[in-house]
């Protein structure tokens, strides 16, 4: 099944334990359009998303859960997580009780790029898990952010095949309906449905590999484009306005994590009306295909 009830209920600097271990960094790119942020003190996971030059967050940070950023399972592994039994569970921001993962380096290549490699950390125990490296490649192009994300695996268990996160995505709790295409013709201009998510997760098809939390009101959001993804698992946490209160939603697929394991993808982030949303991700589907061999 999904991963119900995971976050939060689920130049090169070498950056040393003291300082990811101290007051927050945060790391800002700006091209004039966009803005987005990592937070170096927890495994430069992606934290803020905006308008260039707006005060309003458009993701969620609440706790070291709730990131745009990789989150894996595996196995049950008699851990614990606020008295629920829980399973092998790497997390880029950290562990639930507030244990920050490491940042191990982070490169700003240029202006408008960042490449970060993270040690995660376990989200039920808090420990470190050395055998898990993340890493993540993130440039702006415009009005869309491209994020490469890479999971490394040195471990010796092999794990049962499980939903995983590509990647887990949490959002100002303002915007609320979730906004996506069902049918069996994408890319055509059909209808989309909309929803506004329940509690816990529920499920749903993405015809054209993306999806978009809005204000119902402006019509206006935040849209991620998963192209390997057909699903995602979603879920509206708390009460309008209440503290913790949040919109989340993952692109998933069912992977094993096995011996040697290396999976690396791409995801697309942007922001703006459903229109220019929708429009944008068909505009880079028909450049990725084009730049295919």
């Amino acid at each position: 099944m999904p991963p119900a009830l995971l976050p939060s209920v689920l130049g090169l600097a070498l950056l040393g334990t003291g300082a990811v271990l101290g007051q927050e960094s945060w790391l800002f790119l700006d091209n004039g359009t966009i803005r987005l942020g990592v937070n170096r003190s927890e495994g430069a996971a992606i934290g803020w998303f905006s308008e260039s030059r707006s005060g309003e967050n458009l993701l969620n940070y609440f706790d070291r859960g709730r990131y745009l950023q990789q989150s894996w399972y595996g196995d049950p592994d008699g851990s614990d997580w606020a008295g629920k039994p829980w399973v092998w569970n790497p997390v880029q921001g950290g562990g639930y009780r507030g244990e920050r993962a490491e940042t191990l380096s982070i490169e700003t290549p240029s202006a408008n790029a960042l490449r970060a490699v993270a040690q995660p950390r376990h989200w039920a125990t808090g420990k470190a898990i050395p055998e898990v490296r993340f890493e993540e490649s993130i440039e702006l192009k415009g009005d869309v952010a491209e994020i490469h994300f890479r999971m490394f695996y040195s471990g010796q268990k092999s794990h049962a095949p499980r939903h995983q996160e590509l990647p887990a995505v949490f959002v100002n709790e303002r915007l609320s309906e979730l906004v996506r295409y069902e049918g069996d013709s994408p890319w055509t201009g059909e209808g989309l449905t909309r929803s506004e998510p329940g509690w816990p997760n529920e499920t749903h098809p993405i015809s054209e590999n993306w999806a978009a939390y809005v204000d119902p009101e402006s019509e206006e959001g935040i849209g991620i484009y998963v192209p390997m993804a057909d699903t995602v698992t979603c879920y509206r946490f708390g009460k309008p306005g209440a503290k913790g209160a949040c919109s989340y939603v993952a692109p998933v697929k069912t992977i094993a994590i096995t011996p040697g394991f290396e999976f690396d993808y791409r995801v697309w982030l942007t922001s703006g009306s459903i229109e220019e949303i929708r429009e944008r991700f068909s505009r880079i589907r028909v450049e990725t295909e084009k730049s295919r061999p």
